[in-house]
């Protein structure tokens, strides 16, 4: 549970998390492309580094903060909480979650540039927008948050980093989007003209389709697991 003594040092964690995470999946597109000329080389590099990279912070950052990295997850989180199904974080926290990973995914962006010797702060020309991608993107996020209240309410927490890895590694591959599947990632990823990057102009519509997601994935799992988290068997 957020308590006002923790939720500086949980707040650094979501920053610092998603930076890491946006710095993840930026820095291994950029090389990807560099070293291969076949897309499919490059998707399988990008979606096994991130898939990687994100277990790992999960499991590091977990126990700090939740390892959220994502505000659509803060937000069912907090939705949880507020309907007394699930310890998550209140308004305030919520609120402060989210603009940590904000300023986290722009930094992470600007880091992966800066590593690469690429000019940071380039915008993205990659244009992303059309009724298709938006649909991958409501599957891709409403499967995340199912997939994460379903292993909360299960009691088996302890599964989350390897799951949401294999679920993001699998995402990527059978959503038309490419599973961005994340709103604090997604304005990262504009700060950065490479591989995996979304022109400014195609945020709107992704994010919106990501907090359809969200939204989907929160309702389908009161549906099928109950708003109580029970104990592990």
């Amino acid at each position: 549970m957020t308590t006002p003594r923790a939720l500086p040092r949980q707040a650094v964690a979501e920053l610092v998390g998603t930076a890491s995470l946006v710095a993840v999946v930026i820095g291994s597109g950029i090389q990807a492309a560099g070293l291969s000329q076949d897309i499919g080389v490059q998707l399988l590099a990008n979606s096994l580094a991130s898939a990687i990279g994100l277990g790992l912070l999960i499991a590091l950052f977990g126990p700090v903060s939740g390892g959220h990295l994502n505000p659509v997850v803060t937000l069912s989180a907090w939705w949880a909480r507020r309907r007394g199904g699930a310890e998550g974080p209140d308004g305030r926290a919520a609120a402060l979650y989210i603009a940590a990973q904000v300023a986290g995914a722009v930094a992470g962006a600007l880091l992966a540039e800066a590593m690469f010797g690429r000019m940071p702060g380039a915008w993205s020309t990659q244009v992303r927008s059309a009724g298709h991608l938006w649909l991958g993107e409501i599957v891709a996020t409403a499967g995340l948050v199912l997939l994460i209240l379903g292993l909360q309410r299960l009691g088996r927490d302890r599964l989350m980093p390897l799951a949401v890895a294999a679920y993001i590694a699998a995402a990527i591959w059978f959503t038309s989007s490419g599973s961005f599947a994340n709103p604090a990632a997604t304005v990262g990823r504009a700060f950065s003209d490479s591989f995996t990057g979304i022109a400014p102009a195609s945020l709107p519509g992704f994010i919106a389709a990501q907090l359809v997601g969200g939204a989907l994935g929160t309702a389908l799992a009161a549906v099928l697991y109950g708003r109580r988290v029970r104990e592990a068997g």
